[in-house]
């Protein structure tokens, strides 16, 4: 019988609106009424309707009249019924899907997969042309099922970490603790991300009126900014409290303590009117990094103007995020001028000062127009003038400039010979003169031989030209050189500061300082660890002053 083309729409509106309610089984039977109800050739008609095979409506039939056993516990098909996955139809699927997306990139080295997007879409394609035919959704089930999942790059890796890494962060803890306890201020320093002003894009949204977004110029070339903006911020620890200095020019170390300063002289003196020293805790390089001379200047003016003793913390190579105005300081102001265009240096110190955040943060900011020139150049007399003295703990990283030198070195002069008796102070050496007397007297005869060769040959074997006594004298005798190497070893002194203590030159003191410690390697002599870390002549004076000792450099008597 011929099923009207009316009665076929009319079944297909009612499968439509009812399938999505119905399970496999429960579907089949309804298929199988509507068939069994048309009689002859409702079978066909039926299965055009709802767009199955007549297969399945014959198979719904059978179980609406009995001809087949219900399905047991609920099930609505047999056992391995249904379509087979596309893992089980190829069972190197897998092993192909997981060699595109290895982190080593182990498959076909050839694959045009290797340099692009790895994306659901790209990744079945390619499996397709190595002839595994299967679909973007497939794939992103079969990444799922075996622990896969989309990531963003993590920024995790610090490069080589240091020995002393911990050690040093436990040490600017105690520094930190220290100064708090004793009612001193502690701050955070550094530079934020130099940002350009003008109309450019700045990251992130903010809320807008519908369809009204701020316009900004499609490209971002520097060329058209109004200038730059470099923050320098100054995040107070215990105040919870930022200052923020926005300069126009170099980040410079003169830039750096200039915002130090304006801080002080702003907010600092008034929130600590006791003051007597001041933590300073910086990253290991840039403006403010321990090995730039002219930083090291700069605080020592600082220091002389506001009669601070400046203790300076860097934080160890590779770990300038952990710095605490990071995430204290600089992340608030970040997200507060989020989507907002810096399009003038007024629209930068006014968010800058606008930043607050639940835990009470406060901030104040300030244009800079200063200028800050760069390639500034600072001599060793200059250098050797700062009142510096650093840690015995890497000391390089860790030092107190002093607000003045105790006794002038008079840095551009030349140095007389100082007494030995005062540099052999046992506060300067680590050892007792009884100690320092007996450690020359072992090395005597060693020395002595060493330096006492047959006077009737020379060292290629030849003749002597000259006779014996002949030739330049040793500008230094043992005594000088075991003190000179064990003040680099208790004090830190390097061969700058030690040539002018003994008024020779560099290599001299090299030269003497790694052949005493040949020798006491020969005789098994071991020296404490470093007391300090003394890196100029001022600083030295200031830590013998400390320690009770008087060191007067005199002028180079003229002959």
């Amino acid at each position: 019988m011929r099923i009207p083309s009316e009665v076929r729409d009319q079944l297909a509106l009612r499968f439509v609106a009812l399938f999505p309610h119905l399970n496999e089984r429960q579907q089949r039977l309804a298929l199988a009424t509507e068939a069994r109800l048309l009689g002859h050739g409702g079978v066909r008609a039926v299965a055009r309707a709802a767009g199955v095979s007549e297969t399945t409506v014959r198979k719904g039939v059978f179980e609406l009249e009995g001809g087949e056993d219900p399905l047991p516990d609920g099930r609505v098909r047999r056992d391995g019924g249904g379509r087979k996955s596309a893992e089980e139809l190829d069972p190197l699927l897998v092993p192909a899907l997981l060699a595109l997306v290895e982190p080593d990139e182990r498959g076909d080295p050839m694959s045009p997969l290797r340099w692009t997007t790895k994306s659901l879409r790209c990744l079945a394609g390619e499996l397709t042309r190595q002839g595994h035919a299967a679909s973007a959704p497939t794939v992103g089930r079969l990444l799922r099922e075996n622990g896969f999942s989309l990531q963003a790059n993590a920024k995790t890796l610090e490069g080589a970490q240091h020995p002393d890494r911990d050690a040093q962060f436990r040490y600017i803890n105690d520094q930190a603790k220290d100064h708090q306890a004793d009612g001193q201020p502690v701050v955070s320093v550094d530079t934020k991300r130099k940002e350009v002003v003008g109309e450019f894009k700045n990251a992130g949204r903010q809320w807008r009126p519908v369809g009204n977004p701020v316009r900004v110029d499609v490209h971002d070339f520097p060329s058209d900014a109004l200038g730059k903006a470099l923050p320098y911020g100054i995040y107070d620890v215990t105040a919870n409290t930022g200052w923020v200095n926005v300069g126009t020019d170099h980040d410079t170390a003169a830039f750096a303590v200039e915002s130090i300063r304006r801080w002080w002289n702003g907010q600092g003196r008034l929130d600590y009117p006791g003051a007597t020293r001041l933590l300073i805790t910086a990253d290991a390089g840039g403006s403010n990094g321990y090995r730039p001379r002219a930083w090291k200047t700069e605080l020592a003016a600082f220091a002389a103007e506001t009669g601070l003793a400046v203790t300076v913390c860097h934080m160890p190579p590779g770990t300038s995020k952990w710095n605490r105005i990071e995430h204290r300081l600089f992340s608030a102001i970040t997200v507060n001028w989020r989507g907002r265009p810096l399009t003038s240096y007024e629209v930068i110190v006014q968010s800058i000062a606008a930043t607050t955040t639940r835990t009470g943060l406060t901030v104040r900011a300030e244009l800079d127009p200063g200028r800050y020139p760069t390639g500034v150049k600072v001599s060793d007399a200059e250098l050797n003038a700062v009142p510096l003295t650093g840690h015995a703990f890497h000391g390089e990283w860790n030092y107190t400039v002093h607000p003045q030198p105790t006794q002038s070195a008079n840095p551009g002069k030349p140095v007389a010979h100082l007494d030995r008796e005062a540099l052999s102070h046992p506060a300067l050496t680590g050892m007792t003169s009884t100690e320092l007397t007996g450690l020359t007297t072992a090395l005597t005869t060693t020395w002595q031989a060493l330096h006492a060769p047959d006077r009737t040959t020379r060292r290629d074997g030849g003749t002597r030209r000259r006779a014996p006594g002949g030739g330049r004298k040793a500008k230094l005798d043992l005594a000088d050189r075991v003190l000179a190497t064990v003040l680099h070893q208790h004090l830190g002194l390097p061969p700058a500061v030690l040539a002018r203590l003994f008024t020779v030159s560099k290599d001299t003191i090299r030269q003497a300082t790694g052949e005493i410690r040949h020798l006491m390697d020969q005789h098994g002599y071991t020296l404490g660890p470093a007391a300090a870390h003394l890196s100029t002549l001022t600083g030295l004076l200031v830590y013998a002053t400390t320690h009770g000792v008087t060191l007067t450099p005199q002028a180079k008597p003229t002959p």
